[in-house]
């Protein structure tokens, strides 16, 4: 089946998006029409906005997606209309990464994600047919509807909140991940997390979840850190006013540092702290973003210290999604507290308060 959307449309780098009608054509085989009825907007949608990754423009972005299934592909498993899924990360499932379980690193995922190969159909009334490219991390969700790869779809229980839940498929399963299915810690250990966004606030209530401690969270905005309070964390240092961060993380962790540190910022001088707030073999996990380069003292890497990059919280969404979700139901994951939503047609004003840190998780409503 054919299908008019209506999706916010990309047309030019640091351009305004529009909202504007589609025809998508039939899913694929391997294909799930979905009706979004919520998307979370992710920082990657902003850094692709402003050229990040040369993604081909005009283009539908969006990949923090959730929705119902209108139609599958004869080639999709069990999914079946009516099912209730979230739209995560593209992956091959046959490179040695999907093989053995770690699809975040697909041999194929950064084309799988930014190449936008599959072009939607342009609705006949627009720029002659012009062709909107679609695709962006296998769905390209901030529309009404949506097509996307079996692979990259979780089956959700019905009686969950389906627009709230599509930022599990990328943000929150990102700062998760990277305590859960990464660090791994026993019971005890501190944690010192450096962003207090939705990947960082993730990532301290999983520190609670793992019964971590002392947790510290460190940002410069002042209502994140009584969020992050709140959510778990045991100490928190405003960076606007600590002007030696990594002196007051020793003091905090009894002199010794962190076992295990966590940057989101993408910030060269931060992860740079994130690193020297450790103690001996302590474990530092960048997961800001990626593209510029760092530096680190060669001395205090020698005693046992690992600087590591993660990409999705190293997630099997299949397996962690659900995980999180039962978290979340018995009170433990309250990603719920981080979201405001926003109906799709004011997606540049969703933008522009996220941008300022008013919002930690924005979600359009498709509603």
């Amino acid at each position: 089946m054919t299908v008019t959307a209506k999706a916010a449309i990309l047309p030019v780098v640091s351009g305004l998006f529009s909202i504007e009608e589609l025809v998508l054509p039939e899913p694929s085989d391997d294909e799930l029409l979905v009706k979004v009825a919520g998307c979370g907007i992710c920082h990657t949608d902003v850094k692709v906005s402003l050229g990040y990754a040369n993604v081909p423009l005009p283009v539908v972005l969006g990949h923090e997606g959730s929705g119902t299934v209108l139609a599958a592909g004869a080639h999709c498993g069990d999914f079946q209309e009516g099912d209730h899924v979230i739209m995560t990360f593209p992956s091959c499932g046959h490179c040695v990464s999907c093989r053995e379980q770690h699809p975040a690193y697909c041999d194929i995922g950064q084309e799988l994600c930014f190449a936008c190969r599959r072009p939607e159909r342009a609705h006949p009334g627009r720029s002659q047919g012009e062709t909107i490219h679609g695709a962006f991390f296998g769905q390209s969700s901030f529309s009404t509807h949506a097509l996307v790869s079996a692979r990259n779809a979780v089956k959700v229980n019905k009686d969950l909140p389906l627009p709230s839940l599509g930022p599990l498929g990328c943000g929150f399963q990102t700062g998760a991940g990277a305590v859960l299915n990464v660090l791994q810690p026993p019971p005890g250990e501190s944690l010192a997390v450096f962003g207090a966004g939705n990947v960082g606030l993730s990532a301290i209530m999983a520190a609670r979840i793992a019964d971590m401690g002392p947790v510290i969270a460190l940002d410069i905005n002042e209502e994140r850190l009584a969020l992050a309070k709140m959510l778990g964390a045991t100490d928190v240092i405003n960076l606007t006013i600590e002007k030696y961060p990594v002196e007051a993380i020793h003091q905090l962790s009894g002199g010794k540092g962190v076992r295990y540190s966590l940057d989101t910022t993408n910030r060269p001088e931060v992860i740079r702290q994130a690193f020297e707030g450790l103690g001996n073999r302590g474990t530092c996990i960048h997961s800001g973003g990626g593209g510029k380069d760092f530096t680190f003292p060669g001395s205090h890497l020698l005693h046992g210290r690992t600087v590591t990059g993660v990409i999705q919280g190293d997630s099997n969404p299949r397996v962690f999604i659900p995980q999180l979700l039962d978290y979340f139901s018995q009170g433990q994951f309250p990603f719920d507290r981080l979201l405001n939503f926003y109906p799709l047609e004011e997606i540049n004003r969703a933008l522009e308060e996220m941008e300022k840190g008013s919002v930690v998780k924005p979600v359009l409503r498709m509603s």
